[in-house]
């Protein structure tokens, strides 16, 4: 049944906003500052201050700069941070640019897989629209970062530096973008025209040497050997000639990517249970998106484990929820707009799933927590925006935003309860490509 606004309940809108009292000053105030600025919470400023009870040592920060690589910053940052204390290089930097070429090449490659899987299906089906909707956007998971070092290792930032395309991907992104979906046209009439395998492949190959002479104009063709070159914190000097990207990692990095797991935290879904992300999956036989459902406490001791181990952890989460990003401050009663607008605007974690309210928007690394009697108050969170966010650009973030806005930490399985590693080797439920958790 339509409801049409009458004449007389806009009237009467206006009678009740009209005579209330207080409205007028909130409403200045709001119109002159903005939602955020009327609405800030000062107090939260003297809870959240940077001292820490268990603290990883860092350096410097990344910065992704107009980019969406926050999946990789995060996963390097980790590596760099062992490579530091390892070998006494505070502010080693692994090269960002040479995981984004590849995965570049990777995620296309994968792309035509899944457009000639599902070529038979109209291009609004839920499934195909989604491939169709950001072939060569920026956006990525842990294991997505994880199957790239795995596959291509690494190289230090020196070796393969970065270029304006991956400072600032959205032109590169058009391009490819565009091409991508136009490739979709050509393999989609391809199959449906019962072209053979050997047209196909032939079609495929071009294609991807295509989205390879695309990548390597925009970014720089990623180095075959390097020479590590490098004064220690000491002064001291090292060479460690002609090397590989995968004989580097192997050598000088002892992070081994099969023991982590993804605890996440969707209370829409079943906990002790394993899902599967396959339609974000970017390289053929790499390691496959599975999260973990767990309570947040799980969560919460996994990550604190492997901090009081001197290992930071990777986390996905929704930042653009209650955030200060020039004072580096995350909590959730931050902008108070509930009691700004005098409405009711509360939803729990799990209807905000239900919803669409609820995103994984960005990845960042835990560095450290505070814990007052065992219990964590607040975590240091090293972003990769950058030393003008925040302190020199570290976060930080209250428990209570940790509980709301964080969705997945990346652990060890030695820092896993027997429960924990029985539900993360469990067969993983299958999620649809529009799945909350993308």
């Amino acid at each position: 049944m339509a409801h049409e606004l009458t004449q007389a309940q806009l009237a009467a809108f206006r009678d009740e906003f009209d005579n209330d009292q207080h409205v007028k000053p909130i409403q200045h105030a709001t119109m002159r500052n903005g939602v955020l600025e009327a609405s800030y919470n000062p107090e939260i400023a003297a809870k959240l201050n940077h001292t820490f009870s268990v603290e990883v040592p860092t350096g410097k920060v990344s910065n992704q700069k107009q980019s969406g690589r926050c999946w990789l910053f995060s996963l390097l940052n980790t590596l760099r941070h062992q490579f530091a204390v390892d070998y006494q290089v505070k502010d080693f930097e692994l090269s960002q640019a040479y995981l984004y070429f590849w995965d570049k090449i990777e995620r296309a490659n994968i792309y035509y897989d899944n457009i000639l899987r599902t070529a038979d299906r109209p291009t609004d089906d839920r499934e195909v629209a989604f491939y169709l909707s950001m072939p060569g956007d920026d956006g990525g998971q842990w294991a997505m970062a994880a199957s790239l070092v795995a596959k291509y290792g690494v190289v230090p930032k020196e070796a393969m530096p970065e270029t304006f395309n991956t400072d600032a991907t959205a032109g590169f992104a058009e391009a490819l973008n565009l091409k991508l979906r136009r490739d979709a046209l050509v393999l989609r009439e391809l199959k449906n025209n019962e072209a053979t395998a050997g047209e196909i492949t032939a079609q495929r190959q071009k294609m991807l040497q295509e989205v390879y002479r695309m990548t390597a104009i925009a970014v720089g063709e990623p180095p075959v050997q390097f020479d590590l070159e490098y004064r220690d914190d000491n002064q001291k000097y090292h060479l460690d000639q002609d090397l590989t990207p995968v004989a580097f990692f192997e050598k000088y990095f002892k992070m081994k990517l099969n023991d982590y797991v993804v605890l996440t935290n969707a209370p829409d879904k079943a906990y002790n249970q394993a899902y599967r992300l396959a339609s974000e999956e970017n390289v053929v036989g790499g390691l496959p998106i599975v999260f973990t459902n767990m309570p947040m406490a799980s969560l919460r001791r996994a990550a604190i484990a492997q901090l009081k181990a001197g290992e930071t952890v990777w986390f996905g989460n929704d930042v653009g929820k209650q955030m200060n990003r020039k004072e580096g401050l995350l909590d959730p009663q931050l902008y108070q707009k509930d009691a700004l607008f005098g409405v009711d605007l509360s939803l729990n974690k799990a209807d905000r799933f239900r919803l669409g309210e609820a995103e994984v928007t960005h990845a960042m690394t835990l560095t450290g927590v505070d814990l007052i009697n065992d219990t964590p108050s607040k975590w240091k969170v090293e972003n990769s925006w950058g030393v003008k966010n925040g302190l020199d650009g570290y976060f930080v973030m209250s428990d209570d935003w940790f509980e709301d806005y964080t969705y997945e930490v990346v652990v060890q399985r030695q820092y896993l309860t027997d429960e924990e590693i029985a539900a993360a080797d469990s067969e993983p439920v299958l999620l649809p490509a529009w799945d909350s958790l993308m």
